[in-house]
């Protein structure tokens, strides 16, 4: 009879440490997944002017993934501490489908980024080129003018390549421009500052903006992998201290 009491006594000390670890783990899984959707949802705002500047959706792509992993984590964490402080069994399966719906999603952001990683410097030298100088300042083209305008500002650069890029833009060539190169290329921008491409006034930077993009864009996507692999620690965790409370609890009464 002793024995059993005492058996008992563990079995109950046991599921109690098994719900305040879980209980813990959700509280860092809220964090996480904040973290997430805030890196998801600063992707796709700030820097949506430099979308308009790829060839492909695979970037933009990850990060709506992320967002949308973001956003069950957050939904995950509720279930998750339901389940745990009613000890319900049927919840804490829910909880595991969702943790495994997050890891599906994780692993599809992984695959898109690792894609886009490798073909990233391919397609800037296809496209970028082509989109920057003959879409500037064209009709109809407002996106990719303020997103151009605003790489070679906040990157300090000009042109594709280089600054020479410029000569041959439908828009420089034009008969009523008198710019050799965007004012967005001059160092202290003001009204037509561009009818001077010396170096003392516009800026040339070796390689050119698609340097200056393929780097941020590859240091964005290894943020991403490093956000994505936290969580699927955090998930290993949690499942297994999902699993092991699970086994502590009584079957439910039906």
């Amino acid at each position: 009879m002793r024995m059993e009491t005492k058996e008992e006594n563990n079995s109950m000390c046991g599921t109690i440490c098994l719900k305040y670890l879980l209980l813990t783990f959700n509280l860092l899984f809220w964090v996480t997944g904040g973290a997430v959707l805030t890196v998801g949802m600063w992707t796709l705002v700030d820097r949506s002017d430099y979308v308009s500047l790829l060839g492909s959706s695979s970037y933009s792509a990850s990060a709506y993934v992320l967002v949308a992993a973001g956003a069950v984590v957050i939904l995950t964490g509720v279930v998750g501490c339901c389940g745990t402080l009613r000890e319900s069994r049927s919840l804490l399966v829910v909880y595991s489908i969702l943790l495994l719906c997050i890891f599906l999603l994780e692993i599809a952001a992984g695959v898109l980024a690792s894609v886009y990683y490798h073909q990233l410097d391919e397609e800037l030298q296809q496209n970028l080129k082509e989109t920057m100088v003959q879409k500037y300042q064209q009709p109809g083209e407002e996106t990719i003018t303020r997103a151009v305008d605003k790489l070679q500002q906040e990157f300090k650069c000009c042109g594709s390549n280089s600054s020479s890029d410029w000569s041959a833009s439908p828009w420089i060539l034009s008969p009523d421009n008198d710019r050799q190169v965007p004012d967005s290329c001059c160092k202290t921008p003001s009204e037509h500052c561009g009818r001077r491409d010396h170096p003392s006034n516009i800026y040339r930077v070796e390689g050119g903006c698609i340097t200056k993009l393929e780097k941020f864009i590859l240091s964005q996507l290894k943020i991403l992998g490093a956000v994505g692999i936290a969580i699927a620690f955090l998930q290993l965790v949690g499942m297994m201290l999902v699993c092991c409370l699970y086994r502590n609890l009584k079957e439910e009464p039906y």
